[in-house]
C-alpha cells in the first residue's frame, strides 16, 4: 500500500533552523523572551537544565506537566540556544531500541515527554512554520513506522501521532503541503488498519484534515490507486463496528480533478472526527 503514495517532491534531511516556503524566520533573542513578566523565572531554569545530562530527564517532565498552562513556551523552546537539537537527540537517541525491539517503559516515557514539547512546538503559531522549515516531523517517522504493540512502542506512536495531529489541526494549506512531501499517508493507514483504538482515532483524524484540504483531496484522488487505498482502510473501519456503538460519520467532498474519474465519481469519504 505504501508503494501508492510517493512523495509530491524529494524531501532533504531536516535542518534545525533551515529557511524554506514554509515562512521566513527572523532571528530572535531569547533573552528578550525572558524578559516577559508574565513567565514565571521557573520556566526558564528549567529550559537551561536541559543542557544539563543530570537535571534533564527531570527538567522534560516538569516542561511537559506544565507545557499547556505556559502561553508562549515554544517560542522559548525554539529560540533558547540548543534546546531543539536537545529535544531531538532525546529522540534520536533510541532509533536503535525500535529493531529489534528493546525500548523500555522508562526510556518510552523520556522520549515521550520530549515529544510532547515538540507537539507544543508545532501548535504554536510563531513557531509552526520554522518547525516545518527545518523538517523536524521527519524525526518522528520511525516510530511511526514500527509495528510492536507492546505498550512502551504505542505511546511512542501516539504521542508521535499527536504532533502531527497538532500540526493539521490549525487547518493551514502550508502544513498539508508539507505532509505530502513525506509519507504520512501510507503511515497513518497502517496505523488505522492495526493500530490500538486512541492510535486509530488520531491517524484518522490526520488523513481527514488531509482530505478536507483541496491540495490533499487532489492528492488522493490523483490516481486511483491511492483513492483506493483510502478508501479501503477507511470502509474496512467502518463496516466492523457494532450496532450499539456509532461509526464515523461521512463527510462530502468537493469534486476534485483526476486522471482517474472512477475515483472521483463517488464524490465521498468516510471522516471519523469533526
Amino acid at each position: 500500500m505504501a508503494g501508492h503514495f510517493t512523495p509530491m517532491v524529494g524531501s532533504g534531511m531536516p535542518v534545525h533552523g533551515q529557511q524554506g516556503s514554509y515562512g521566513n524566520p527572523q532571528p530572535q533573542n531569547f533573552q528578550m523572551q525572558a524578559q516577559q513578566p508574565s513567565l514565571p523565572k521557573e520556566v526558564f531554569d528549567l529550559v537551561r537544565q536541559l543542557s544539563d545530562p543530570e537535571k534533564r530527564e527531570a527538567a522534560l517532565v516538569e516542561l511537559s506537566k506544565k507545557r499547556e498552562k505556559i502561553t508562549d513556551l515554544a517560542p522559548i523552546l525554539w529560540f533558547s540556544y540548543g534546546t531543539v537539537t536537545i529535544l531531538l537527540q532525546e529522540i534520536v537517541s533510541i532509533y536503535s531500541k525500535l529493531n529489534p525491539p528493546t525500548l523500555s517503559s522508562a526510556e518510552s516515557n523520556r522520549v515521550c515527554n520530549a515529544l510532547a514539547l515538540l507537539q507544543c512546538v508545532a501548535s504554536h503559531q510563531s513557531t509552526r512554520n520554522l518547525f516545518l522549515s527545518a523538517h523536524t516531523p521527519l524525526f518522528l517517522y520511525p516510530f511511526l513506522n514500527t509495528v510492536n504493540k507492546s505498550r512502551p512502542f504505542e505511546y511512542l506512536r501516539l504521542t508521535s501521532l499527536g504532533v502531527i495531529g497538532a500540526l493539521v489541526k490549525m487547518d493551514d494549506s502550508d502544513v498539508i503541503s508539507f505532509l505530502l512531501n513525506t509519507e504520512i499517508i501510507p503511515l497513518c493507514l497502517r496505523i488505522m488498519e492495526m493500530g490500538t483504538e486512541l492510535s486509530k482515532t488520531v491517524a484518522t483524524f490526520i488523513v481527514q484534515k488531509v482530505l478536507l484540504d483541496p491540495t490533499g483531496l487532489s492528492y488522493i484522488c490523483e490516481t486511483a490507486d491511492r483513492f483506493y487505498a483510502v478508501s479501503t482502510v477507511l470502509a474496512n473501519m467502518v463496516s466492523p463496528q457494532p450496532a450499539t456503538k456509532p461509526g464515523p460519520r461521512s463527510v462530502q467532498s468537493p469534486g476534485c480533478s483526476s486522471p482517474a474519474p472512477s475515483s472521483c465519481s463517488k464524490g465521498w469519504i468516510f471522516g471519523g472526527l469533526a
